[in-house]
């Protein structure tokens, strides 16, 4: 199976190969949303239980993202907005005050790659912007990062702002700082301190 190679080529970190694979695949008339199943998501969800196993880091999972992203680029176009491989949108963003990006940003790559619409609205991002985010894209999810102990009763007023808003969007929250405990404490609908698991939370919570 073709899509084999853009699998492989994922787990191999290659972004220009995870591009001119997913276009062949593409020409030869292969069906879309099977490259994306069994060449883009489950590469991810490979290097996701690969990580969960210890057998993998962070540097290694934002190439694999990397490359997967390269591959999705290729793709998107192909892509219907009603495709059934679109599993709905996630809001994602690091709170108010806060100006660390890369743990947010490799799971924004990882919910991409699982299928997700993904809204990423950057780091410091207030309250009423994500309410306003996810209104407007009638979000399933809103993911909020912090990488700073100060920054997360900024969580939990963004956590009270979607609920306050009538929001059907559930809230997910992670970060250095961030515990199940102190998710339970704010409200919010779910708590990983990993990006694989933000991604099986968001599976979860679209499945219920």
């Amino acid at each position: 199976m073709a899509t084999q190679d853009i699998f492989k080529a994922v787990l191999a970190y290659d972004e220009g190969q995870a591009q001119s694979l997913t276009q062949a695949e593409i020409d030869a008339g292969t069906d879309i949303e099977t490259i994306l199943n069994d060449g883009l998501i489950s590469a991810m969800d490979d290097v996701g239980k690969k990580f969960s196993e210890g057998d993998l880091f962070v540097p290694e999972m934002l190439m694999a993202a990397q490359a997967m992203k390269a591959g999705l680029e290729i793709l998107k176009p192909h892509l219907g907005s009603d495709s059934a491989a679109n599993k709905g949108t996630v809001i994602i963003g690091t709170v108010k005050g806060d100006l660390h990006d890369i743990g947010k940003n490799l799971v924004a790559m990882m919910m991409e790659g699982a299928g997700f619409n993904v809204v990423d609205l950057g780091v410091d991002v207030d309250a009423d912007k994500f309410v306003a985010a996810a209104k407007e894209n009638g979000a399933a999810v809103v993911a909020l990062s912090a990488l700073l102990t100060t920054t997360m009763p900024a969580m939990e007023a963004t956590v009270n702002a979607i609920k306050e808003a009538g929001l059907a969007a559930r809230t997910i929250i992670g970060g250095a700082p961030v515990t199940q405990t102190y998710a339970d404490q704010i409200g919010a609908d779910g708590y990983s301190d990993d990006a694989p698991g933000a991604v099986e939370l968001a599976r979860s919570i679209q499945a219920a």
